[in-house]
């Protein structure tokens, strides 16, 4: 009798052990099946935009206020500079937005912008919407970078020039081990002026460092050249900047920059936020 009510209880034991062990095994298999949370990158957070889309049934609003001091013409107001980004598919998003501008010229630092051309120096006041698409090209691997593609129309909803314009990216970039990222940026547009029309080319490149696993910095350079306009200009900006993860899905981040070419203003500010849901 003493060996049966012994041997009851050690199969209890190693039954409860085991059903323990497989139970543990059971949920770390979901935890690596699960979807791994990507970080929120948000294409204010520089002039260069992300190399990532917003993923499947995901939405990503950003809003941003820049404040240009322009060399020989009024200084600019930029706000909301609004974008919302929703994933279609994995690889997919649609993009609609919308903004408003004050002042002596265009927003011309903010990546989401249609492009300017000087008015003459008169105070102008003029919004425009945003619409259009991003797809994901290619992931790293290798040398070959992560890279997206870009193409968005912008129609004035007011202002002196009611002509639609079209803007064309391709950005790309690396991620290293130590999580430094190096990405660059082209884009191709149409622009109009009252009495103008001609091409604008914006090639640019930023190193982004993680100070701690929310904060990261960055230095960015940014050029805007025209082609084919009455009077050609070209600027050039140096800009760091920085930006905040308050939770994984909820950034914060500010951005100044200098222009170093001299029809590029003297300074910039922006500051904004994105959020995912």
């Amino acid at each position: 009798m003493r060996l049966l009510v012994l041997a009851l209880v050690l199969c209890w034991i190693v039954g409860g052990n085991i059903a323990r062990v497989v139970a543990q095994t059971e949920q770390l298999d979901r935890e690596a099946e699960a979807p791994e949370e990507k970080e929120l990158e948000t294409d204010r957070d520089a002039f260069t935009p992300a190399t990532s889309v917003a993923g499947k049934s995901l939405t990503i609003v950003e809003s941003s206020y820049s404040f240009i001091d322009n060399r020989t013409v009024a200084e600019t107001h930029s706000f909301p500079e609004l974008l919302v980004r929703h994933g279609i598919s994995e690889r997919i998003e649609l993009r609609l937005g919308w903004n408003y501008e004050v002042g002596g010229t265009g927003d011309i630092v903010s990546g989401n912008d249609g492009g300017e051309a000087f008015n003459g120096g008169e105070i102008e006041r003029e919004s425009q919407m945003l619409y259009g698409f991003k797809a994901a090209v290619t992931e790293q691997k290798g040398w070959m970078p992560r890279s997206t593609a870009i193409l968005q129309g912008y129609t004035p909803t007011s202002g002196e020039v009611p002509a639609t314009d079209v803007v064309a990216t391709y950005a790309f970039g690396w991620e290293f081990a130590n999580r430094w990222r190096l990405d660059s940026s082209m884009r191709y547009g149409t622009e109009h002026g009252p009495n103008d029309a001609f091409n604008q080319w914006a090639p640019s490149v930023v190193l982004r460092i993680p100070v701690t696993e929310r904060w990261n910095i960055h230095a960015e350079y940014f050029g805007i050249f025209s082609d084919g306009a009455e009077r050609d200009v070209s600027r050039a900006f140096f800009s760091p900047g920085t930006h905040y993860l308050v939770t994984p899905n909820l950034e914060l981040g500010v951005r100044v920059g200098w222009g170093i070419t001299d029809d590029a203003p003297n300074f910039f500010s922006n500051v904004g936020f994105g959020w995912r849901f």
